[in-house]
């Protein structure tokens, strides 16, 4: 088949997909090979209604047709050259970070309450919006707000001290307030129809991550459920980070290890599943006369490491490193 015969194949061209199974695949968002091609034979299932097997040819028709095969070291090289780095506005956690927080990744932050995960989430909003060459990436912001921490007197104090128009600043935050977490999820899975209208988002802010799911899901004999579906809502976030290169940045909460006699009992909420979908991961804490410390704890490149910063109403502001 030519290419311009593949350019032009639609899921309608795809085996056992009729009219109403494709109006079916477009009202859930999956309108596209490429969306077809990342899904699990289970989710068509359950979307469409057809049989396992079926929903097994299509994906693998849709994989076959978008060559989803082997890449080289130098094409991934590459694509990391697409990737842009949004500032925080502070020196030392951009180095500590090789630059800012990444485009096309997930970006933890998890720490107890008031060590600046919110704060670095509405620095980001703002400074996303600024131009390449000063550290943002020409993009507008998604703030998904599960626990009602979006200040829009926030991200005017940061816009103003960056000399920008903070009404303009505000008109492009998208905020979506989510109640529980299959809204949550909802919501993050509505991104994508925003993308497709043509608005530039190059980040997503999910504030917090696992609020929701630690007050819907209590006690031990439900952990099996949340996990399974915190799991699904991160790998929505890790598609549309990959698919469309949005830097995706999470906060988390914490909780105290009872086990650990030595050192910092502090642990993210969400196990392995957070810890291993996101590719970095930052610990903040409180320290000294008002100052806060991050550290990376995990990232695929970058040595573990810590600097200390100061949230102002400017912003996030260098102090000092350690």
């Amino acid at each position: 088949m030519s290419k311009k015969e593949d350019k032009e194949f639609t899921i309608e061209d795809l085996p056992g997909v009729g009219a109403t199974t494709a109006e079916k695949l477009r009202d859930s968002g999956y309108d596209n090979l490429m969306s077809i091609a990342t899904t699990s034979p289970g989710e068509l299932v359950e979307l469409t209604g057809v049989g396992e097997n079926v929903a097994k040819r299509i994906i693998h028709v849709a994989r076959t047709k978008l060559d989803m095969g082997f890449e080289t070291g130098e094409d991934i090289l590459k694509k990391r050259e697409q990737i842009v780095k949004i500032t925080t506005g502070c020196k030392v956690f951009d180095e500590m970070l090789g630059g800012g927080f990444e485009t096309g990744s997930i970006s933890e932050c998890f720490g107890e309450f008031g060590s600046s995960k919110t704060q670095i989430a509405h620095a980001l909003a703002v400074n996303v919006q600024l131009p390449r060459e000063k550290g943002g990436a020409d993009g507008m912001a998604v703030f998904i707000d599960g626990e009602s921490t979006f200040r829009p007197e926030r991200i005017k104090q940061f816009s103003e001290a960056l000399g920008l128009d903070s009404l303009e600043v505000l008109k492009n935050i998208k905020i979506a307030r989510a109640f529980n977490s299959d809204h949550q999820m909802l919501v993050a899975e509505k991104v994508e129809d925003l993308i497709k209208e043509g608005l530039p988002i190059k980040l997503i802010i999910v504030d917090s991550l696992t609020a929701h799911f630690r007050a819907d899901f209590v006690g031990r004999g439900t952990l099996s459920e949340r996990q399974q579906k915190l799991n699904k809502h991160m790998h929505v976030l890790m598609k549309l980070a990959a698919q469309y290169n949005i830097c995706v940045y999470v906060t988390n909460q914490v909780m105290s290890r009872p086990d650990v006699f030595f050192g910092d009992p502090t642990a993210a909420i969400g196990g392995n599943i957070v810890g291993h979908n996101s590719q970095t991961r930052i610990y903040l804490r409180k320290g000294k006369k008002g100052s806060r410390v991050a550290k990376l704890i995990d990232s695929p490149h970058l040595p573990d490491s810590e600097c200390v910063f100061m949230v102002t109403d400017k912003g996030i502001e260098d102090l000092k490193i350690k």
